[in-house]
């Protein structure tokens, strides 16, 4: 069975999540089906078959590439949402500005199918907050029921973060861990300090990630993944 194939056939009672490598992730709640950050390069996908998307969301403009049109000319009731700062270098992508949804810090966009509701927050990945294009780089937090998934985007570690995640009650931190993202300890500070369930990494995670969590911070659940693997959110 292909990975679009069991994306579409799975049907579960919490969240699941699929790896595509790189920052990007598939997240689905019984038939809702959003893309964060999607990236082609490590799975054999071509992103024009991906016509199953509700939603992709980019979480800079640096995660607009080619990839992004095609999807949503096959995915044809899919909005791209993204930092209205990247708008400009999506329209340029050749992604009509009508297919998107703009957003920035503090902003709720909400999305309803099949009697679902799910409700999309965005905050901070890194500071640098404009006038004109607000912050360039957020983090999402995805909610659905009593399930909240964060994106960190490209962000790292900076004095506040915490306090702004920590009222969402977040079940999954996926964070990027590697060289100029969060270290291992960093990844594990917050995601202990904002009560995260679990801990996953992405990017180019340091060898040592595993052997840090496991011998300072024990208590504090984790998943690594492999490209194109899936993993059901435990229920508690």
């Amino acid at each position: 069975m292909t990975l679009l194939a069991t994306i579409d056939q799975t049907i579960t009672a919490t969240p699941t999540l699929w790896w595509l490598g790189d920052a990007g992730f598939v997240v689905r709640f019984a038939s809702i089906t959003f893309y964060v950050d999607p990236c082609f390069t490590e799975l054999p996908l071509n992103p024009a078959d991906v016509n199953h998307a509700d939603m992709i969301l980019a979480t800079s403009a640096r995660r607009v590439d080619a990839s992004l049109a095609p999807m949503l000319e096959a995915s044809k009731r899919a909005k791209l949402i993204l930092p209205k700062s990247a708008a400009d270098t999506a329209h340029s992508a050749g992604i009509p500005y009508p297919r998107m949804t703009t957003t920035d810090s503090g902003l709720r966009i909400e999305y309803f199918k099949d009697n679902l509701y799910s409700r999309v927050y965005s905050s901070p990945a890194s500071l640098g907050w404009t006038a004109a294009g607000g912050y360039p780089s957020l983090g999402y937090l995805i909610r659905f029921g009593c399930w909240t998934i964060y994106h960190g985007g490209s962000g790292a570690l900076y004095e506040g973060l915490a306090d702004r995640l920590r009222p969402f009650n977040i079940s999954v931190a996926l964070l990027p861990v590697g060289e100029g993202n969060f270290s291992a300890a960093e990844a594990a500070q917050l995601a202990s300090s904002i009560g995260a369930g679990w801990l996953v990494p992405y990017g180019q995670p340091e060898p040592s990630f595993v052997e840090h969590l496991l011998g300072h911070c024990p208590e504090q659940r984790f998943k690594t993944f492999d490209p194109g693997e899936g993993w059901t959110v435990p229920e508690e």
